[in-house]
């Protein structure tokens, strides 16, 4: 039994051994002999003592190809080159960390592999950019997606969208036809996919002189380097992608990349730090909100720093969460009540500028807002003090000029906050239990409680499992109980944009980034992942166990199963009539038994005595042979009622709530 204290060892089990049902060693029994787990993308090994195992009854296996294929070593581009290649070597280059994509954009998705980049193929376009957003999210390191032309473009524009909202720097490639066949119609494809990510990328560019593909490269990864960061969205044409480069002069602008950008961040003006000093001097509750830019520029130590020294109060509003520890005395992420009464707003890196009424802060506080894009300060909220600056810059300028100072008051009130939101958790676990018991059914409460449990108040570290955040209705309940203890501990995946059921895309996302220990990520490389989504986003991306299953990504998806959208009582109210019919689903799917036919595990949960063995036979069977599982949980529609208080919370995002809602 591991230590809670101590790191995670890769693939080794949790907890204690613990007697399970005779079906669930029948179907580790038939799914162990598909395959086994593997660490990471680079490899996936095959099991040994598993082809002594039983035969599988549907007879779903692991083809011989992919592990052969993912055993292969890379093979680096060399001149002559073509632009497929050149690319591919550019993105190697520029340190991309994973590469998400359907098949489809053949020569580039070949060429991106070949060059050793870690790659994955997945069952739609849309839920695999989400893959590589999720990634990001959870390593600050850039990933990259790719669709075709068309119908498979289309289908990512609602996750291109989400990636804008949570500012990934996500690279999009795209495969447009030919420059020949435009205005022609061939193949009733979209020859001009720019305009369609208008408004939802940083840059873009359609290519079309080949011997400038180095130079729109540079262009690309200055964007995506550089400021505040955004998706980039690149259109690759069939000349461009097969042209044939015999040497680097025929290449423009071929420079190393300390040439066509550069690392240099803006550091603040002495004079605005002097003032800010004197406004968090002159306040009595001064809270920072660190939000997405603090991750990117790994600032957390220098923003832990800050917040010791001066006894400031840290609050995290971000597409990630872990940046600064739940588990700190100063930590504000779960004190409401003390958000509202900050008198001072300290916001750094907030890059997704919510309007005044999406935070919960109070009208008289004063505001200081560190953000290295002047043209953003101002917008949205009025501030007191605006200071241009990479965050980490800001923050170490602030370490060496704010004096010592105890702020004893301040961190009681953070902590009775803290207390307060626990007891009102506590109290709603409470009505979960005794509704759970009156229905037959696990509320969402429940789900969420004994999920903290499981990961941070047993025999796990508690700082070990990363968890995707997702789901409508569920996800105002699990929010409320998950916690983050280090930098890209939880994937906030409604972050400031609804998109409707990227959370398994997420998780493949996340899982890789964990299997390949990238970025934040590395201590705890292999170790099981945790998503959660609701059965109406289930639909959207469940396909995607199929691509946990073939790359063996261990990862627990708990599916909450209220038989309807999250907003069904909209159809049962406001004196709807004939409606109601299109908000609901036929009661008490068993989603668990896609995984299963996917390769993968599944549990039905209908009970709150049924949740906690679930989650531990799940966690023991990614953390010993890389098989995901699905946790059906069946729940009720009514919940989201006021037969049913608190029906759905209002405030259920933790940290200072500028959350999509």
């Amino acid at each position: 039994m591991k230590n809670k204290a101590e790191k995670p060892q890769t693939n080794k089990n949790q907890f204690s051994e613990k007697p399970t049902e005779d079906k669930t060693v029948t179907r580790r029994n038939f799914i162990k002999n598909t395959a086994i787990a593997g660490a990471g993308a680079a490899a996936i090994l095959q099991n040994e003592s598993s082809q002594a195992q039983i035969a599988d009854p549907l007879n779903i296996k692991i083809p011989e190809e992919i592990p052969q294929t993912l055993a292969e070593a890379a093979k680096p581009a060399n001149f002559p080159m073509t632009g497929a290649e050149v690319f591919a070597k550019f993105m190697k280059d520029e340190g991309v960390a994973g590469f998400f994509c359907c098949p489809g954009n053949y020569n580039m998705i070949n060429a991106i592999a070949a060059e050793g980049i870690p790659s994955y193929g997945g069952r739609c376009e849309g839920n695999m950019t989400s893959a590589a957003d999720g990634f990001t999210r959870v390593t600050g390191e850039i990933a990259a997606t790719s669709g075709t032309e068309g119908p498979g473009f289309t289908n990512m524009i609602m996750n291109i969208g989400a990636a804008n909202s949570s500012r990934t720097p996500l690279l999009v490639i795209a495969s447009n036809k030919t420059i020949g066949e435009d205005d022609t119609e061939h193949g009733i494809q979209t020859a001009y996919q720019q305009s369609q990510t208008e408004g939802l990328k940083k840059w873009g560019k359609r290519l079309i002189t080949p011997n400038r593909i180095y130079e729109y490269a540079a262009y690309a990864f200055r964007q995506l380097k550089t400021g505040v960061p955004k998706p980039v969205h690149l259109d690759f044409p069939g000349e461009i992608s097969r042209a044939r480069f015999e040497e680097p002069g025929e290449l423009q602008y071929y420079y190393d990349k300390t040439r066509y950008r550069t690392e240099s961040k803006a550091h603040p003006n002495p004079a605005d730090i002097s003032r800010a000093v004197e406004m968090i001097q002159r306040a009595e509750r001064p809270m920072i909100v660190a939000s997405t830019g603090v991750f990117y520029d790994k600032a957390w130590d220098a923003l832990l720093r800050v917040a010791e020294k001066n006894d400031i109060a840290v609050t995290e509003s971000a597409p990630m969460r872990g940046h600064f520890s739940d588990s700190h005395a100063l930590s504000a992420s779960t004190g409401l009540d003390a958000v509202r009464s900050a008198d001072l707003v300290i916001l750094i890196g907030q890059y997704c500028m919510p309007s005044i009424g999406e935070f919960a802060f109070g009208p008289d506080a004063k505001w200081i807002r560190i953000d290295p894009d002047a043209t953003d300060i101002g917008r949205n909220v009025p501030i007191d003090l605006g200071i241009v600056s990479s965050e980490k810059a800001a923050l170490e300028a602030l370490e060496d000029a704010l004096p010592k100072r105890s702020r004893l008051e301040w961190r009681n009130e953070l902590a009775a906050a803290r207390k307060a939101f626990e007891d009102q958790s506590d109290e709603y676990y409470s009505l979960g239990l005794k509704y759970s018991a009156d229905t037959e059914s696990i509320h969402p409460a429940v789900i969420g409680k004994h999920l903290q449990d499981f990961l941070y108040n047993g025999d796990i570290a508690p700082d070990q499992t990363t968890v995707v955040s997702g789901g409508y209705g569920i996800g105002r309940y699990t929010r409320r109980y998950l916690r983050a203890h280090r930098p890209g501990q939880i994937c906030n995946g409604a972050y400031q944009y609804g998109a409707i059921g990227p959370d398994v895309g997420y998780t493949v996302g996340v899982g890789a980034a964990v299997q390949n220990g990238v970025g934040p990520q590395a201590p705890y490389k292999g170790a099981p992942i945790v998503g959660i989504t609701g059965d109406a986003g289930a639909a959207y991306s469940i396909m995607e166990f199929e691509t946990l299953g073939k790359y063996r990504i261990p990862a627990i998806m708990i599916v909450y199963n209220n038989n309807a959208w999250g907003v069904w009582t909209s159809g049962a109210s406001r004196g709807a009539v004939r409606a109601q019919h299109m908000y609901l689903f036929q009661e008490n799917l068993r989603y668990e038994k896609i995984a299963e036919a996917l390769g993968c595990n599944g549990e039905y949960v209908t009970s709150p005595d049924q949740m906690t063995p679930a989650l531990e036979r799940a966690y023991k069977l990614a953390s010993d042979e890389g098989i995901s599982t699905l946790i059906n949980c069946q729940g009720k529609k009514e919940f989201w009622t006021n037969q049913y208080p608190p029906s759905m919370p209002r405030h259920f995002a933790p940290g200072a709530l500028a959350y999509y809602k």
